[in-house]
């Protein structure tokens, strides 16, 4: 069941990692400690289960694997819902407060007084899917307008679930990067608001507070946890979920913080890009990945900041292991859970694989018997027929 993880051709970076400044001041405790507030006095609030797979952890011979699973998350299917959702909340209590001339709490935000100011207040985005759709969800409670654009190769499936949300999508020809680029164009003439998880220069409140909203994630993880794990793989597309989670495991155990290894699709490497120029480097895309959650060519400026200081190794995965990585979280070892889990949500668990299976690559991540490994299970399902496509494969 490994054998397609032991020959995988991964690509190897080496790191940085010199413990700096930016996971302290480029997201505060506080920006943390505002969305946790805020997040978990919604209604449907829980925390997602944090799995142990103690039957993979023997096969791959480390102490531990633990597997934060989001595919639960306020019914939406994936992370995003912390961070798309939270940031329309917050761009809402900006635009309100300028409008209204005093700082008006996010605790009054969702109340119908203001629903005639949010109806005049529209959020846009580009999006592979996940994010899209959250913000869609945010935006609805809300009563704000919502535009998410899509590009060509979206699955329809991943569409009608923002629809559904009552977004209008719109398709965009080319890739998400070509999607990015006509939503600035389109929020520029028009004065509406971009809710990123992606930033740029000029453009970083809406992006930290998405990622901010991650943070909840990662208190939760915390809670259940008595000692830190010793590495964390995160899979990353323009870098937001791998600098958030970074950035809050190191708040929290400091020196004692996870070895943090990025996974990335071998087809859109942009943070491994970034880490060997040593400055944040774009990184084209020429073939869609199977991961379409982690397509994207340029890394977030705000997320790079981050994991320049705290990242210490990059791995970029060939498209070979996600459908064999998606089959073992459905179908896995002995009495471990079952876990339906999109092809995003997989990277991480295929480069952990690949990582421990390989001896030069475990030599150079430093992998042993004692290793405590997390994992973030970033989504479920959200493309049926891709999944049933895969789960079927021999």
């Amino acid at each position: 069941m490994l054998s397609s993880f032991e020959t995988a051709a991964v690509a190897h970076s080496k790191g940085p990692r010199h413990f700096g400044q930016a996971a302290k001041s480029v997201i505060t405790p506080m920006d943390f400690d505002a969305a946790r507030m805020e997040i978990s006095t919604w209604p449907g609030y829980t925390p997602t289960p944090l799995l142990a797979f103690g039957s993979l952890a023997e096969k791959l011979s480390v102490d531990s694997v633990f597997y934060k699973h989001e595919g639960p998350r306020f019914g939406i299917g994936s992370f995003k819902a912390l961070g798309g959702s939270y940031a329309a909340f917050r761009v809402l209590q900006r635009a309100l407060s300028k409008s209204l001339g005093y700082t008006v709490p996010l605790k009054e935000i969702s109340d119908a007084k203001f629903s005639d100011l949010a109806s005049q207040t529209t959020v846009v985005s580009a999006t592979d899917g996940n994010h899209g759709r959250a913000l869609a969800w945010g935006a609805q409670r809300l009563g704000m307008p919502c535009r998410i654009y899509i590009h060509a190769e979206v699955a329809e499936e991943r569409a009608q679930a923002i629809r559904d949300y009552g977004a209008e999508v719109i398709r965009v020809d080319g890739n998400y990067d070509a999607s990015l680029a006509v939503t600035r164009a389109e929020a520029e003439a028009n004065d509406w608001f971009i809710v990123s998880d992606t930033s740029w220069p000029g453009y970083s409140d809406t992006p930290r507070d998405v990622m901010a909203g991650y943070g909840v994630m990662v208190h939760e993880i915390n809670n259940k946890l008595d000692r830190a794990p010793t590495h964390v793989f995160l899979q990353a597309g323009v870098g937001g979920l791998a600098a958030a989670v970074t950035a809050a495991l190191r708040q929290h155990w400091g020196t004692k913080s996870p070895r943090v290894i990025v996974v990335e699709p071998k087809l859109a490497p942009c943070l491994m890009a970034s880490s060997k120029t040593g400055k944040l480097t774009v990184a084209p895309i020429f073939r869609e990945t199977l991961m379409a959650g982690l397509s994207c060519a340029e890394p977030s400026q705000i997320a790079w900041q981050i994991l320049a200081e705290e990242a210490s190794d990059f791995l970029a995965i060939p498209e070979s292991v996600v459908a064999p990585a998606v089959r073992l979280m459905a179908t896995p070892f002995d009495d471990d859970p079952a876990i339906e889990a999109g092809e995003s949500a997989v990277a991480g668990l295929a480069g952990l694989i690949c990582a421990a299976t390989q001896n030069v690559l475990r030599r150079k991540i430093g992998l042993d018997k004692t290793s405590r490994v997390l994992l973030i299970g970033s989504e479920g399902v959200t493309d049926r027929a891709s999944f049933n496509e895969m789960t079927a494969a021999a």
